[in-house]
């Protein structure tokens, strides 16, 4: 009985800690590897500005009727930074954590899969507050841009889609070697910059392309964004549905799919 008093406290104090502290313990840390590391700051920082910079200056963006360059422009710059940190960044790091072991070593601790999952998604709408702020100053100090819009639910659109898009980067992490990840990763972020509406709306594409593009999930952010960030828009709750679903898909996908090493 003395024997099993004193050891068995000291087995269990490592699986003592509560949910909330890990989770809080991990998306920090998470967060700052992301941060030490230039080339996810490079691609969820830096390129975003440089994208809403140069299509601006370019004016090759052709914005819908009664809509500025920049009214057009920043909620499809978001709708990419989103998806760039989350499917990209994320998956890609990921991967190779995989790949390198890390991952195992976090087995062994008292993470269980779907807290780690959860821990990375959060350390990404961290990470995009960060993100948010600074296309947002560069809107407004350069191009005089000015909020409207419902700020509920854009908010409620990029939390959406960040958490579909670090979902569908941690299931092809989970499933798939770290150059496979890579290499998807990047093409379909290629892909959603044509067919996202982002860039470009999606009247410019062929009708059969732009009503596949419109059920997928990076053009129901982007649409989201937009109607969310725009005044006087209608709702987007066909937008906001698709999303919805393709979130809880993605989401169950990633949690199954994902594996230690």
């Amino acid at each position: 009985m003395a024997t099993t008093s004193t050891t068995t406290p000291a087995l269990e104090q490592p699986r003592a800690a509560s949910f909330g502290k890990l989770l809080f313990h991990q998306a920090r840390t998470e967060l700052m590897m992301t941060l030490r590391q230039g080339e996810r700051i490079l691609v969820t920082l830096f390129i975003p500005v440089l994208l809403l910079v140069g299509f601006n200056a370019l004016k090759i963006t052709m914005a819908p009727a009664g809509e500025t360059t920049i009214e057009f422009l920043l909620p499809g710059i978001l709708a990419l930074a989103i998806i760039s940190a989350g499917m990209v960044s994320l998956g890609i790091a990921t991967a190779y954590e995989r790949n390198y072991g890390v991952l195992k070593r976090l087995g062994s601790s008292p993470l269980n899969h779907s807290t780690l999952i959860l821990a990375k998604i959060i350390s990404i709408i961290m990470l995009e507050i960060i993100q948010t702020i600074v296309l947002v100053a560069v809107a407004v100090i350069f191009y005089d841009w000015r909020p409207t819009g419902s700020l509920p639910l854009a908010l409620l659109a990029a939390v959406l889609g960040t958490i579909a898009f670090s979902a569908l980067g941690l299931a092809m992490a989970g499933g798939l070697r770290a150059p496979a990840t890579l290499a998807t990763a990047n093409a379909l972020y290629l892909i959603f910059v044509f067919i996202g509406g982002g860039l470009f709306p999606l009247s410019f594409l062929p009708d059969p392309l732009a009503n596949v593009a419109q059920l997928l999930p990076a053009a129901a952010l982007t649409q989201a964004l937009q109607n969310t960030m725009i005044a006087n828009q209608p709702f987007p709750g066909g937008a906001f549905l698709t999303l919805a679903i393709w979130t809880v898909l993605i989401l169950a996908v990633a949690i199954k799919a994902f594996k230690w090493e």
